[in-house]
């Protein structure tokens, strides 16, 4: 339940910042349903199919030194965004170099709220 509220609050970071992704509403309360349901969404996907993803790239891991990573969490965010249209959810992802960014600002976020707020 932390780490998804801690996604939900990287994702929020990186709408605010990045250009390229919106994430839409009426009112605060309604983008934090919609930040929450987006968070689940992206860790549902993080849990299921970026394995895979990572496993089957294991030679471009070897060859850039592991910088695909930042490749590959940018697809996994664009395919959260595409889910998230897929359930009329008010979140986009406007293209590959805003999911790039936004994956990187997550993923920074991310870290450091649990490295503040600690993995229990």
């Amino acid at each position: 339940m932390v780490k998804t509220l801690i996604n939900a609050l990287a994702i929020w970071v990186a709408a605010w910042i990045v250009t390229g992704i919106t994430l839409s509403g009426d009112d605060w309360q309604q983008k934090t349903v919609t930040v929450i349901a987006v968070a689940l969404i992206f860790g549902l996907v993080n849990f299921l199919i970026k394995p895979f993803v990572k496993l089957f790239s294991l030679p471009l891991f070897v060859l850039t030194l592991g910088l695909i990573t930042f490749v590959i969490n940018a697809l996994m965010l664009w395919l959260t965004s595409w889910a998230s249209d897929k359930l009329d959810l008010d979140f986009h992802v406007d293209g590959f170099w805003a999911a790039l960014l936004g994956a990187l600002i997550i993923s920074v976020v991310s870290w450091g709220l649990n490295l503040a707020l600690g993995d229990d």
